[in-house]
């Protein structure tokens, strides 16, 4: 199909709608009540919701009909309910397939003791920014939506993440790019995570996982090191389970690294590309338990320890003034061989 002229293609159909485009909705009831969706569908059978009151994040997500990612009880919210307060975090985190994390601080949330003080919710403010700038359009082929998110405070940050979601109209997978921008005379420290979750059924028993091999792997804790010899081993949800989480360390080969997640049951594979030089931290979040069932494999900047405990550890990542930095993670989506 993806071959056909204009010509082909319009002796076939009235509309490219009826095979692929973009439409915005408004959420009409319950806690999501006003929250704007951009909703994407390709003609390969990719569907996901771009979410603009959540800094373009990617909420559900389907292929050929099957669901792929997680989502938490809170289900969407409306950014009115998202609050950088004290334990707020498992009130209103919807899970989804990509959360951005960021842009001050990632990982618990903390006070900045050895910088100005301030208080860095549970991954940071960014999830809770709405975007600016909107443009969504199905033109030469391509899907695009785009925006820009700040995170600002007055005598202090002034960070800018520009963001492009491309789809290629025929095809299953989708490209996030970002630019990071400070916007003030002076040094700013910045950190960045895409939350990529997966779920069920793409995630089960049957699952597989894949990282890539030239990798140094450091779990999280002593539960998560106990069960270093599973790390890529799925299993069915069990009562009661203890999250475990690794950080794995990427060694460059000098193309973009690739992990994946495949059910060959389903007949489904997931792969998760991310550009190593400006996010060289594959952190992975596995969760087997019963109601909470998600794996989560998340590129990022650093490690997810907090602002305060990544400066100390040297992993805090720095923006000269003006300075900009671009990252990119790919999900793509194929059939697996037999």
């Amino acid at each position: 199909m993806e071959g056909l002229s204009m010509e082909s293609l319009y002796r076939r159909v009235g509309t490219e709608e009826q095979l692929y485009g973009v439409r915005r909705l408004i959420l009409d009831e319950g806690n999501a009540r006003g929250a704007v969706i951009y909703q994407v569908s390709t003609a390969g059978g990719l569907d996901f919701d771009v979410l603009p009151d959540s800094g373009l994040d990617i909420g559900r997500l389907r292929w050929r009909g099957v669901n792929v990612n997680y989502m938490t009880k809170n289900g969407y919210d409306a950014p009115s309910r998202f609050l950088p307060v004290p334990d707020n975090f498992d009130h209103t985190f919807p899970g989804g397939m990509m959360y951005t994390c960021g842009l001050l601080s990632v990982g618990p949330q903390c006070r900045d003791e050895e910088g100005d003080g301030e208080f860095h919710p549970l991954h940071g403010r960014y999830h809770g920014q709405s975007a600016r700038g909107l443009s969504a359009s199905a033109e030469g082929g391509v899907i695009r939506v785009s925006g820009t998110v700040r995170e600002t405070e007055q005598w202090r940050h002034n960070l800018s993440l520009k963001r492009v979601i491309t789809a290629p109209a025929w095809g299953s997978e989708l490209l996030v790019e970002d630019e990071v921008t400070n916007l003030t005379p002076q040094p700013a420290e910045y950190a960045l995570l895409y939350h990529c979750n997966f779920g069920w059924p793409l995630l089960d028993a049957d699952a597989t996982l894949e990282l890539p091999e030239d990798r140094k792997v450091t779990p999280r804790s002593p539960y998560a090191e106990a069960g270093l010899a599973d790390q890529c081993r799925c299993t069915a949800p069990i009562d009661g389970e203890e999250e475990r989480v690794y950080f794995n360390e990427v060694r460059p080969s000098g193309e973009d690294p690739i992990a994946r997640l495949i059910n060959r049951r389903l007949r489904i594979g997931a792969e998760l590309s991310w550009s190593l030089d400006t996010l060289p931290i594959l952190s992975q979040w596995k969760c087997m338990r019963s109601g909470e069932y998600v794996l989560a494999l998340e590129p990022s900047t650093c490690y997810t320890m907090g602002r305060f405990a990544e400066r100390r550890h040297g992993s805090m990542r720095t923006l000269a003034p003006f300075a900009s930095v671009r990252t990119r993670v790919r999900l793509r989506f194929f059939e697996p061989e037999d």
